[in-house]
């Protein structure tokens, strides 16, 4: 590159290859500004830019990354050519390379082969021919670019139409040929230029003649052309091809010739329309295009001038035939469509299009009636031709229809019957018919045109059509037309008689008999009428079976749509076609019946109202088989599943209801048989009474079994083996019968009844058997697994007789024992375990037991269980554990029926008292076993159903019961168990002796029973809502101390107990026992108080413990009265008795209240709770209990969201509890500082030296830090009126512990903890509220945007300063604390400490001597090791009164003169910002012998790279010009020259806060300079703006201004500015590389542009080369750009590209490697 001080002229060349190298750069930034730049040059020299350019795309794209961007600046170029520098060979040139690149390659659209294409629609701007030449070269039909040359001419002619159209032909002569072999995948591209030239014609005849540029040739081009489109392109697969041609067809219909569209059209007609159609159904915008076309075709074919339309009727038909589908789904559709075109469409069979017309037509019948009157058999005929139509949306239409025509009496004769039986037929669908609505969605989607509002409304209009609303149409049309429409009558009656009887309208019953009914009452003056029409009609049902149909529906008195009800109405109103004894019957029954039936809900609660119901429907057995013919044929219509069914099998029932004498029968014949001792004769009477009874029902199932059993009394051998016989032949195999569930389900049920019989047999054998003989017997029976192949029963009677047979058993082993032939039953627990299974419900298979079956099945089970667990041998652990899991529940089960579930209840209570009798040993052994099973039973006495309630303390209850009298008052002499009159009491005293007694007799000890447990469990009880419940729950407290006083106790118990007042506390518990067996009116409150003082007697200290230890459930108790008790028994017990407690006892009762507490679900309770445990702190162990509570909130805050827990966080309460206490509030508020000043949260010295680090928790007292601050916040919130007057007291103290922790909290955030923070916070926040400082709370709540460290800082200081202003007598107080802290090793103490104080001194008028002290404090610790100690203590020194920093500034500047060399930036910020607070108020005297040095310093601070320290030392530098005269001033204003281009530089810095200090300074020192345009820059627009092009043009300002007045100082700044390129932030250097540029070309002076021209012109070529910042390059580019436009650099206009020397110099091959 040539230099410009050697005098030579500017290297232009060389500059613009530059800038377009860099169009390749790879930032969009420095492409965009190199893009500008060249496109901002090219008007001054587009030659030049033509040839750089040009000179870098010879290798293409490949070698130049944005050949886009360079033929867009090629295309500028060209454009701004002057008409005289257009050289042809040139373009030709130009155009070369542009179709260069276009045909390099295959692809379509690039980027940058649209550049190219618009390069040469530039180049036609200007020599159109040209263009088109080098186009055309490329337009044979082997080309691989002929689809991108074909676009180019289409863009050429969108954008000239004027001149492309009158060389259409050429364009034409050219395509044509070629467009025949055009690939399917570029016909796209060829018909939509096609399109575009046909636009271009339609736009140059807006000016000019068409018929001066479209000849005959161009005619017959256009013709050829519209041919092959028609005939081969539109009918191409490629959607996208048919939809370019269909647009290209519709501009080209108006060009083509009359005869040529006339031809055209039965074919293009079709097209368009099959397009359009597809289109419609896919994609509404695309439709839009075919929409036009057929715009276009219409206007061309009718709207023609030159002629009559070339349309006709019959055409038009067809296009209105394709766009009925768009008016069907418009509901607000006003057009009216002819009748036969409707008729016609609806034949046709197409969902859309026959849903379509059935809409138009139903709009359109009531308008046109009289018009269409003459066509009403051509409507009837084609809806009847619709009936069997299965889509859903078609149905619905066409039941639409038929109500409309039958208002317009279109009903008539045979086919308005086949129209009404539609309606019911349609009416009687079920409510989900998946699979027709899914082939429904299928098939009736929504058909799209380009109208988005219809097309929305078509999805709900038909995709969302359902049985549901097909029904609910034809029903509501049904009974309008029966209601409303009089001559409908005659269509209506007597048909819908015969719409009764089908089963597949059995759906429709309902509406069809409300519509009789309504028919009825018009004639129920002619009853005679109704006789006659229906015996008029042979195909009218007989009244027979109108009649058993009806019946046999009335089955389900809650069928839905009042089915039943409107049944009544119609035999009401049928009356007349029956006998007479019927019709009085009925007349009677039908108005109670409707009656009955006339709720539901209500009826749903009687659980015997199916039976109630069915009595009332069949109550005559004359009447039954009067009618039997007619209901046999009724059991056609059902299925072995249907519901209606099972009302004829009730018939049935009733039938052979005559045939029980035949168990009579079966009973003599059994006794008969005793008698005979020929075995032939009685196994053969065995096998007739066997064959002939009928053991499907239960009870000849019952007689046979008795009569087997008597048969079995003298022939025992002969009966089991012909049981054994019939057990053998039911099945045959297990598997068989499982097949059986498959394939037959009539023969399991028949399995099921021979199964259940053989089961009764064997029972009732082994009943009535010999009892010295059924031992053997039953041993085989049991032993062989025979009974196990009776338990594959499923019918609940089955499952009955099996467990009555085992049951049998049992009684049969008893009954044998009690006879004096003892023997054990062998696998009795298999037996058991066989109960316990038949009980269970079975649902594997459809018919599912119902409820009061079950239960009755449960009933026997239960009994069973208490006979078989009755016989020896005695229950194993493993059995007990079985049975009672198995049994239990049913203490859960509901109370109705109450029969039933009385019976259970007791059966289960006996069983459980059958267990503890017969499972122990000894008395030992029976208390394990008592304690067991009232720990089972728990859950039910503590339910929240009080008969859960009262059952489970009736069991307790009667256990205990029979435990004292088997364990305390031992057996009867004369061998009865339990309680008789031959028992003998043992007397008291004597308790204590049991040595001489036998083992099986010794009692348990009194520690066995567990009693602070137990009465725990019962006690809630006594405070119940049931008085049945209290009284049970007070007599099982006696009974449990009544048995603890007879029990011994242990040798090592220590309980203490006063005999005499134990025997006076249960004295006063039967007492009150008495008093609730009396009924007598007596408070419940007072009767539980009476309980609890018996009960706090009769306790030893161990079981008051215990009962402590307990209490929660007892809190938790789901009866709020019962707990309540429990809340206040336990107070009673602390309160009397809590000195009895060791610390162990009372940790535990603490952690037992906060279970309850949490547990408790209502805040009254838990209130109440709180209120124990606060009783439990003030009577024993304060201490104790606050730290266990504040442990469990540790362990809570741990592992759980406190804040989101439901219903609040207890450990909360229990802290508000605490602070409202008036004695405990002041001891817990000093017991939670205590532990927050204890120890602190760091341990050791925070930061100090590289090795510091925050030292984790260590000791137990540390995790509790974290609940004592949540304590403490609590505390604060709900303390009340106490804890505030607490708080107030503790004032300072609480403050300073929580500002000493703020610091500790902040510094744990820097590790990550972000909770201990947010926790203190909290609990600042609440102690303002709680003292009334809401200022302070305002400030806490401050949103702050300095980092964590300045954060806690501020926040410190902000505090100090409110409490100062708020509380000024307590700040001495709090000073003094925070001085001693100031002092103390841990580093955050200080650093909190110094916060502090250095706000409070701000506030020191009034301190006197502790000013003083504060002050010499601050200046001690400014060298302090912390940082942050230093920079606090200095910003104190700053902000003391003003006065007393006038007193002191000579020494506050010389501190911050020295700390403004500190090494921590952070120190040199304070200091920096310190000094500009020191300079507003201090003398010329203290600043002036520090000025120049201030300078020095602040100047070395102004490259600082901390944009806060920056900004305020150009602020602070700015501030010093005000001490800038006097002797000092020349010395002061060479430093302001010297640091001027800096700040001029840095008015653009990145940092708004270093901008806005530069701009104050430039305010500050433009007067200083040397003439007055600086101060008129100061206050223009774009001195203030942010923006970089503002910026830029107030340097080209600044840079004119350098010019004019300070040339002599042009030299010094330059250097200083060429210094600044390479400055550490990107955008000063490209600050320095503009105001440079500018300079040098605003500036006039020679040796300016001598000295630096070259040598800033090859600094930006490096830079552009070289630098890795987008903003230095872009600017760089722009600056070379000023550069070339500068008055200077005027030559370079009329430059060209030397090629030889481009070479040369490699700019090209380096642009290619850099980029």
């Amino acid at each position: 590159m040539a230099s410009s001080s050697s005098g030579n002229p500017i290297p232009a060349a060389e500059a613009v290859q530059v800038l377009v190298s860099s169009l390749a750069d790879e930032s969009p930034m420095v492409r965009e500004a190199s893009a500008a730049s060249l496109k901002d040059i090219t008007s001054l020299n587009p030659l030049l830019v033509l040839d750089c350019c040009s000179t870098v795309s010879r290798g293409g794209r490949r070698r130049f990354g944005n050949i886009a961007g360079l033929f867009q600046v090629m295309a500028v170029a060209i454009r701004a050519l002057d008409k005289d520098d257009v050289d042809p060979h040139y373009m030709i040139k130009l155009a070369k390379i542009a179709s260069a690149e276009i045909i390099s390659t295959k692809e379509l659209n690039a980027d940058w082969q649209r550049a190219a294409a618009s390069m040469l629609v530039a180049l036609g701007s200007h020599l159109p021919d040209l263009m088109m030449e080098e186009i055309f070269l490329h337009l044979s039909g082997s080309n691989s670019a002929l689809p991108a040359m074909v676009q180019i001419l289409a863009d050429f002619a969108l954008s000239d139409a004027f001149q492309f159209t009158p060389r259409l032909k050429g364009v034409l002569t050219r395509i044509l040929p070629i467009l025949g072999n055009v690939k399917d995948i570029h016909r796209q591209i060829f018909a939509n230029a096609i399109k575009s030239w046909c636009q271009a014609c339609w736009q140059y005849s807006v000016d000019y003649p068409l018929f001066t540029v479209i000849d005959g040739d161009v005619m017959s081009f256009l013709n050829s052309a519209f041919e092959l489109l028609l005939r081969v392109w539109a009918t191409s697969r490629d959607i996208k091809v048919r939809v370019s041609t269909v647009e290209a067809l519709g501009q080209m219909v108006g060009l083509v010739t009359r005869t040529q569209l006339k031809s055209a059209l039965p074919r293009l007609v079709p097209t368009v329309l099959e397009l359009y159609d597809l289109l419609y159904k896919k994609d509404q915008d695309t439709a839009f295009v075919a929409t036009c076309s057929l715009h276009n075709l219409l206007n061309a074919s009718l709207l023609s001038e030159s002629g009559p339309p070339l349309l006709d009727f019959e055409d038009l038909t067809v296009i209105l035939s394709t766009l009925l589908p768009v008016v069907c789904f418009s509901t607000d559709s006003k057009q009216h469509l002819g009748f036969s075109m409707g008729l016609k469409k609806c034949r046709l069979r197409e969902e859309p299009l026959t849903f379509g017309a059935l809409s138009v037509l139903k709009h359109l019948l009531p308008r046109l009636s009289e018009a269409w009157h003459t066509k009403r058999p051509l409507l009837v005929e084609a809806v009847n031709h619709l009936l069997d139509e299965r889509e859903l949306a078609v149905r619905k239409a066409l039941a639409e229809l038929i109500v409309v025509m039958a208002s317009h009496c279109y009903l008539v004769g045979p086919s308005g019957e086949s129209f009404v039986e539609y309606l019911v037929r349609n009416g009687a669908m079920p409510d989900l018919d998946r699979e027709d609505t899914e082939s429904s969605k299928e098939i009736i989607r929504p058909i799209g045109s380009y109208y988005p509002f219809l097309y929305k409304k078509t999805e709900v209009k038909i995709g969302g059509v359902c049985p549901t609303d097909l029904r609910s149409v034809c029903e509501k049309g049904l009974l309008l037309i029966t209601v409303t429409i009089p001559e409908m009558e005659h269509v209506l009656w007597p048909f819908l008689l015969k719409m009764i009887i089908p089963r597949n309208y059995t759906g429709a019953v309902a509406m069809v008999c409300r519509c009789i009914s309504e028919l009825c009452r018009h004639k129920h003056s002619q009853s005679d009428m109704i006789l006659s029409d229906c015996k008029a009609r042979s195909d009218i049902p007989s009244p027979e079976d109108l009649f058993a149909r009806l019946v046999v529906l009335l089955h389900n008195p809650l069928a839905r749509e009042q089915l039943v009800t409107q049944i009544l109405s119609v035999l009401y109103h049928l009356a007349s076609l029956f006998p007479k004894n019927i019709i009085l019957f009925w007349q009677d029954e039908i108005p109670k019946m409707k009656a009955y039936v006339s709720d539901p809900e209500d009826l749903k609660q009687d659980p015997l109202y199916q039976e109630t119901w069915d009595d009332m429907v069949i109550n005559d057995v004359d009447w039954v088989i009067s009618l039997g013919n007619s209901f046999a044929k009724q059991y056609e219509l059902y299925s072995s599943e249907d519901e209606h069914s099972a009302l004829l099998h009730s018939e049935k029932v009733l039938l052979i209801g005559a045939c029980y004498h035949v168990i009579q029968e079966e009973l003599c014949l059994g006794i008969l048989l005793q008698k005979v001792n020929d075995r032939t004769y009685v196994s053969a009477k065995i096998d007739l009474m066997y064959m002939q009874s009928n053991i499907s029902l239960p009870v000849n199932r019952l007689g046979l079994a008795k009569a087997m059993g008597l048969v079995a009394a003298s022939h025992l051998d002969t009966v089991l083996e012909k049981l054994k016989d019939i057990l053998d032949n039911v099945g045959h195999s297990i598997f068989q019968r499982i097949l059986s569930f498959f394939s037959d389900r009539a023969k399991m049920e028949e399995s099921d009844d021979v199964h259940a019989a053989l089961a009764l047999m064997y029972g009732y054998a082994a009943k009535y058997a010999p009892s010295t003989v059924i031992e053997a017997r039953i041993d085989a029976l049991v032993g062989t697994n025979m009974l196990s192949r009776l338990l594959n029963v499923r019918h609940p009677t089955a499952k009955q007789a099996v467990i009555t047979a085992i049951n049998l058993l049992g009684q049969a082993v008893i009954g044998a024992a009690e006879s004096g032939t003892s023997f054990p039953l062998k696998k009795r627990d298999v037996l058991l375990d066989y109960i316990l299974t038949l009980m269970g419900r079975d649902d594997e298979d459809g018919n599912s037991d119902s409820n009061l079956d079950l239960l009755h099945t449960q009933s026997l089970a239960l009994s069973a269980c208490t006979t078989l667990v009755s016989v020896e041998p005695k229950l194993t652990i493993e059995t007990r554990n079985l049975v009672l899991k198995a049994t239990l529940g049913f203490f859960g089960l509901p109370n109705d029926p109450l029969d039933v579930i009385s019976g259970l209840i007791n059966n289960l209570i006996t069983l459980l008292c059958v267990i503890l009798v017969t499972s122990g040993e000894d008395g030992r052994s029976r208390a394990e076993q008592l304690l067991h099973i009232l720990r089972q039973i728990d859950p039910y006495v503590s339910s929240s159903v009080e008969y859960q309630r009262n059952r489970g303390c009736l069991a307790a209850h009667e256990m205990l019961l029979k435990f004292r009298t088997i364990c305390v008052g031992g057996y009867c002499s004369l061998g009865c168990q339990g309680s008789c009159t031959h028992s003998k009491q043992i007397d008291r005293a004597s308790n204590s002796n049991f040595s001489n007694l036998p083992s099986a007799f010794v009692s348990p000890s009194r520690e066995a029973l567990c009693l602070g447990e137990r009465i725990m469990v019962y006690l809630p009880r006594c405070a119940d809502t049931n008085p049945e419940v209290r009284k049970l729950s007070a007599q099982i407290l006696d009974l449990f101390f009544s048995i603890s006083l007879s029990l011994p106790r242990s040798v090592n118990s220590s309980s203490g107990l006063d005999i005499e007042m134990c025997y006076s506390a249960l004295t006063a518990l039967e007492d009150v026992i008495a008093i609730l067996r009396s009924d007598a009116s007596l408070d419940p409150s007072e009767v539980f108080n009476r309980v609890v003082s018996s009960v706090c007697i009769l306790f030893t200290k161990d079981e008051l413990v215990a009962g402590l230890r307990v209490c929660s459930a007892a809190i938790c108790d789901k009866v709020k009265q019962s707990a309540e008790g429990a809340i206040q028994a336990v107070i009673e017990f602390i309160t009397m008795r809590g000195k009895e407690l060791t610390e162990a006892d009372i940790s535990r009762t603490t952690q037992s209240l906060l279970s309850a507490s949490i547990h408790v679900t209502e805040k009254y309770l838990r209130h109440e709770t709180l209120g124990a445990m606060s009783s439990l702190a003030e009577n024993t162990s304060s201490r104790i209990v606050f730290n266990e509570v504040l442990a469990t909130a540790e362990k809570d805050i741990a592992t759980k969201d406190v804040s989101r827990l439901r219903g609040g966080w207890p450990i909360q309460d229990a802290f508000h509890a605490f602070s409202q206490h008036a004695i405990l509030s002041y001891s817990f508020l000093e017991h939670v500082i205590c532990i927050l000043n204890q120890m602190p949260i760091i341990q050791g010295d925070y930061g100090k030296g590289e090795d510091s680090k925050i030292v984790g928790e260590s000791h137990v007292e540390d995790n509790v830090l974290h609940a004592a601050v949540v304590a403490l916040t609590a505390f604060f919130r709900g303390g009340g009126k106490v804890g505030k007057r607490a708080v107030e007291q503790s004032y300072a103290s609480v403050l300073a512990t929580l500002v000493l922790h703020l610091g500790s909290c902040h510094i744990l955030v820097n590790s990550g903890q972000q909770e201990p923070l947010r926790a203190l916070l909290v609990a600042f926040n609440a102690f303002c509220e709680c003292v009334g400082d809401l200022e302070m709370g305002k400030i806490l709540a401050r949103e702050r945007d300095q980092n964590e460290e300045e954060a806690w800082i501020s926040l410190i200081g902000d505090l100090a300063g409110c409490i100062s202003i708020k509380r000024p007598k307590e700040v001495p107080t709090l000073c003094m604390i925070l001085s001693k802290s100031l002092d103390r090793p841990p580093r955050y103490m200080r650093e909190a400490a110094a916060a502090a104080l250095s706000e409070f001194v701000r506030f020191s008028d009034s301190f006197g001597s502790l000013l003083e002290q504060m002050v010499e404090g601050l200046c001690r610790h400014v060298s302090d090791d912390s940082p942050t100690v230093r920079r606090l203590c200095l910003r104190g020194l700053v902000q003391m009164p003003s006065i007393h920093v006038i007193q002191y500034t000579t020494q506050i500047l010389s501190v911050i003169v020295a700390l403004l060399d500190d090494s921590d930036e952070s120190v040199q910020l304070t200091a920096v910002s310190c000094l500009l607070t020191v300079l507003e108020s201090s003398s010329t005297d203290a600043v002036g012998p520090i000025l120049l040095n201030l300078s020095v310093r602040l100047r070395n601070l102004q490259m600082c790279m901390n944009a806060k320290t920056r900004a305020n030392a150009f602020a602070a530098f700015g501030a010093l010009s005000s001490y800038g005269f006097g002797p000092q001033r020349d010395a002061f204003l060479e430093q302001v020259r010297a640091a001027f281009p800096r700040l001029v530089l840095h008015l653009h810095d990145d940092d708004l806060g270093v901008r806005r200090a530069c701009r104050n300074t430039f305010k500050c020192v433009a007067p200083l300079m040397e003439f007055d345009g600086m101060v008129a820059l100061a206050n223009t627009h774009w001195f203030s703006s942010d923006h970089r092009g503002d910026y830029e043009d107030f340097l080209r300002d600044l840079a004119r201004q350098f010019a004019e007045h300070m040339s002599s100082r042009v030299d010094t700044y330059m250097a200083s500015i060429i210094q600044a390129f390479e400055a550490p932030w990107p955008v000063i250097q490209a600050n320095a590389i503009y105001l440079c540029s500018c300079i040098i070309a605003f500036s006039k002076d020679q040796h300016i542009s001598t000295h630096y021209h070259g040598q800033v012109f090859g600094m930006l070529v490096g830079k552009i080369s070289r630098s890795s910042d987008a903003i230095v390059r872009a600017t760089c580019s722009l600056a070379l750009s000023l550069l070339l436009k500068s008055a200077n650099s005027s030559s370079w206009k009329v430059a060209r590209l030397d090629l030889v020397d481009s070479v040369q110099t490699g700019h090209e091959p380096e642009s290619s490697r850099r980029f």
